[in-house]
């Protein structure tokens, strides 16, 4: 780190001397604190980089490469460092992918600060040239990429499983790929064609098998058994399917409250009275053919007693209760169906169609599947499975990375190439325009560039490459004008990266720059840190 030089004290008596040594001190260890964080997930950055096993207060174990999930498991104190998280966190809403790449982008950003901090250009200045460089930054990036068209899948697909490639499942990357991208594309609404809503792929992780087990399904999947009380059927062809949220057994009042009955024939007349109720209920529902019922959970009291359950068991109805409210709304979207709030809405023009509904053993576990829907709405569910529960989990956030990949390519249609070629020739790009500008412009514009050298650097790093070497090679390519040379982690060489099918979407690259400048240019304008108690 450069000394921070002290502003020599003037020698005029009319002057006074004011002091910004505590400015400087609380910008220094802002930016430091924020490099800290930075470094912390710079060694998981690309196909070859480390995990993090992160062990919670409770006791329960994560073992990721998403940066997101690091940072946001991470107790940060320090408010700067702070603002590192929410930076992840806002690239892992904008584009999904890239959550690595933005933090370690900003802290080669914030490092290069400091050297122009130390070298006395005023923060407000530094601040203005990285806004404009990164403007300048997303018009070469633009002009690199290659447009697609969402009918061409071998793209999407070598997209999603480059995302895959720096994650714990790489090795599944060939089944999970065109998974994401089925899935997606089976979301996206014809008359909204650019917006796709990930709530509409749901992901069901169940312990058991591998993670080659995964399997797309069209329909819907429950993670709970068929309630076998008193023998009800588990299996129904040509199911008529109702979404209830209502509750199947004798009603309470509002209050707390005990009856007390000592009167025999009284006793018997509640139990009866109990037994009509829940058949009325039952033939009002087999009356319109319904013969799968979904049952809300319910707090008040409970959705189902044994004796509704024995009788709708009777009338051959499947149930499967306990379905959780926030469900709801997926459910009925893609059944088609409308849910019921009371039994004297239950008419048949509400309930959902489909070919089967079963019962499937899993595992240690049971699940039911429903196929064949007539007229399903735009949502797919995803079956994840794994051999533990810490495979599951990175399965479920690779995966989520790859439909958010898929994502940004139904939004901006455009692929760049990846493996730090764009961040060379951004950087060397960069570099030429700064010779143009005049004053501290053009300095700050070059320590921009030479931040960018960070994930080239970073990535022949962690692949054990000697990363002086192949950056300063990459530079040399590029200036020979060869737009797409990156690093072959692979090979360990640098290879024109698009023919290696490394490709990600536009949009990662751009919000990943954007965003990341803007966190340097708000961490740079503090200058100062009050608590309030």
């Amino acid at each position: 780190m450069a000394a921070i030089a002290l502003p020599q004290p003037r020698s005029s008596k009319t002057e006074s001397y004011v002091d910004n040594k505590r400015k400087e001190d609380i910008r220094h260890a802002n930016i430091v604190a924020a490099r800290a964080v930075a470094d912390a997930v710079r060694t998981s950055l690309g196909p070859k980089g480390m995990d993090k096993m992160i062990s919670t207060a409770s006791g329960e174990v994560i073992i990721t490469n998403d940066g997101a999930t690091i940072l946001n498991k991470m107790e940060v104190l320090q408010p700067a460092a702070k603002m590192l998280v929410e930076l992840s966190k806002s690239q892992d809403a904008a584009a999904g992918d890239g959550t690595t790449t933005v933090v370690v982008i900003a802290g080669a950003l914030l490092a290069q600060c400091l050297l122009l901090l130390s070298h006395g250009i005023h923060p407000t200045v530094i601040s203005d040239s990285l806004h404009k460089a990164s403007f300048k930054a997303i018009d070469v990036l633009t002009a690199m990429a290659v447009p697609v068209e969402l009918s061409d899948r071998e793209s999407l697909i070598k997209s999603a499983s480059t995302s895959l490639n720096s994650k714990v499942v790489s090795q599944y990357s060939t089944l999970l790929a065109p998974l994401a991208v089925d899935a997606v594309l089976s979301v996206v609404d014809p008359a909204k064609p650019d917006m796709v809503d990930l709530r509409d792929v749901k992901i069901v992780k169940k312990l058991g098998g591998t993670v080659d087990d995964t399997e797309l399904v069209k329909g819907l999947v429950f993670d709970k058994k068929v309630s076998h009380a008193s023998g009800g059927p588990t299996r129904m062809e040509n199911a008529k399917i109702a979404v209830i949220q209502f509750q199947i057994s004798p009603p309470k009042t509002d209050i707390e409250q005990s009856i007390v009955v000592n009167d025999y024939t009284q006793m018997d007349r509640i139990l009866k009275e109990e037994r009509n109720y829940i058949l009325g209920m039952i033939k009002k529902i087999k009356a319109t053919g319904c013969n799968v019922l979904l049952i809300q959970k319910s707090i008040l009291r409970d959705a189902v007693t044994d004796l509704s359950l024995h009788y709708l068991a009777k009338a051959k109805i499947l149930v499967i209760k306990d379905v959780e409210r926030d469900e709801i709304e997926f459910i009925t979207k893609t059944l088609n169906c409308l849910p019921i709030a009371n039994i004297e809405h239950f008419r048949a023009e509400k309930l959902g169609y489909a070919d089967l509904v079963e019962e499937i053993s899993l595992g240690d576990g049971k699940i039911v599947k429903i196929t064949g829907i007539k007229d399903m709405g735009r949502t797919t569910t995803v079956l994840v499975r794994g051999s533990n529960q810490l495979v599951i989990d990175e399965a479920e956030r690779s995966l989520h990375d790859a439909l958010c990949v898929v994502r940004c390519l139904v939004k901006k249609r455009f692929l760049i190439a990846g493996g730090g070629a764009p961040e060379i020739e951004l950087s060397r790009q960069l570099g030429a325009w700064a010779k143009v500008l005049h004053g501290m412009e053009g300095y700050c514009v070059r320590a921009f560039a030479e931040a960018l050298e960070v994930i080239p650097y970073t990535l022949a790093e962690n692949a054990g490459l000697n990363p002086i070497a192949i950056v300063t090679e990459l530079r040399n390519r590029h200036a020979q004008g060869e737009i797409n040379a990156g690093i072959n982690v692979r090979k360990g060489q640098i290879t024109n990266i698009l023919e290696e099918n490394v490709v990600q979407p536009l949009l990662v690259s751009t919000s990943a720059i954007t965003l990341a400048t803007e966190c340097v240019r708000m961490i740079l304008k503090i200058d100062d840190i009050v608590t309030v108690r």
